[in-house]
């Protein structure tokens, strides 16, 4: 099972980029570089590796839920800071 899980991390990452880049091939409004492709990655990676070690070890199913909810709030605020900029930071993507 732990495997399992693991597989299906290290398989979604590669196909939730794909999205992006095959976008490209069809609008212009899609741009992104190398680099947009590796910082996604290592945020996606490092997010479902996270979330694998905490399924790993916390076995408290509450301790479990709040941790997950935690990870996740905190993607979106750095995918969101990274893509727009809304706290205005130097890494705004704007």
């Amino acid at each position: 099972m732990k495997n399992k899980r693991l597989k299906i991390i290290l398989t979604t990452v590669p196909i939730l980029l794909l999205i992006p880049f095959i976008a490209m091939q069809f609008t212009d409004q899609v741009s992104w570089t190398s680099l947009d492709f590796a910082v996604m990655g290592i945020l996606l990676l490092s997010t479902g590796l996270l979330y694998e070690l905490i399924m790993r070890k916390v076995t408290r199913t509450k301790y479990r839920i709040i941790l997950s909810i935690a990870i996740l709030v905190t993607f979106l605020i750095v995918w969101a800071e990274l893509a727009v900029g809304i706290f205005g930071t130097p890494f705004a993507g704007n």
